[in-house]
């Protein structure tokens, strides 16, 4: 039997068929194709739980680089809040990630919203839960982009900011060569990216944080200070309200938590301890 990935034999002496100039450029970018029929083929493009919390993570990390500050911005002139909102959003996070490990124990081949919703709440819900995922994950990667982009043209000059839509159409189009080309080979083009990411918001929360740890308290009284004269001037109902528009403005912060419990199909074996150890 042929091999799939090489196509038919050529009988002898007769010359095989020049390939076109974008079948080239099409197998340079996006690779040979691969044989389904391979048993070994799951084993190559199944993802340990090292490469699953870098492939699957940035979707999350992503997320935390502009979710926190459109939360922040809309606190306005109540900046105090924001020591209380750092702790609703880490509380929020962590009640996220323990609820979808729980959905990976009892999802092991998927636990996508979707699914969850119609197999818990019944068909309904779940194509409501659909919907919304079609519409979050447009949201994502459009405003991703869009937010990297932004990061990135800050440091230039405002002459620059016209190239700023071509760039996002440029970085969106190699992100579809990408995932074309394989979930295995997209996670090692992100492995730099993403230690890059890790590394650098590490050392300015832990500058920021150690920095500061000597007036702790005294930031806290303050903050509490300046709550108590923000009740007394639009009373504890609006601040309660303007808290809550920031937190939730900020929702975009846990797009992506969701991703690992998705992706368990391509999680190496075993899956439910893959999932929970990149969770």
């Amino acid at each position: 039997m042929n091999d799939i990935t090489s196509g038919p034999r050529v009988p002898d002496g007769v010359a095989e068929p020049r390939e076109s100039w974008f079948m080239r450029v099409f197998r340079i970018l996006i690779g040979k194709p691969r044989n389904p029929l391979d048993p070994g083929i799951f084993h190559t493009i199944s993802l340990a739980a090292f490469f699953a919390w870098i492939g699957l993570g940035v979707d999350g990390l992503s997320s935390a680089a502009y979710g926190p500050e459109e939360a922040f911005i809309a606190l306005g002139e109540y900046r105090h809040l924001a020591l209380l909102l750092a702790l609703m959003t880490a509380a929020t996070i962590a009640v996220i990630s323990t609820s979808y490990s729980q959905i990976i124990e009892n999802f092991p081949t998927g636990g996508g919203g979707y699914v969850v919703a119609t197999k818990l709440l019944g068909p309904y819900a779940g194509v409501i839960s659909g919907c919304a995922l079609i519409i979050d994950y447009v949201l994502t990667i459009s405003v991703s982009i869009a937010s990297g982009a932004d990061a990135l043209f800050s440091l230039a000059g405002t002459e620059h900011h016209a190239l700023k839509i071509p760039f996002c159409f440029v970085i969106l189009i190699v992100l579809m060569i990408l995932n074309m080309r394989g979930v295995k080979e997209s996670v090692t083009v992100l492995i730099p990216i993403f230690l890059t990411f890790l590394l650098t918001h590490g050392l300015v929360i832990l500058v920021g944080s150690f920095a500061h740890v000597a007036n702790l308290g005294a930031t806290v009284g303050k903050a509490v200070g300046e709550m108590q004269s923000g009740a007394q001037a639009i009373g504890a109902w609006g601040l309660f309200l303007v808290f809550m528009r920031a937190y939730a403005l900020g929702g975009g912060t846990y797009t992506g938590i969701e991703a690992v419990s998705n992706g368990l199909p391509i999680l190496r074996e075993p899956r439910v301890a893959t999932g929970k150890r990149t969770m």
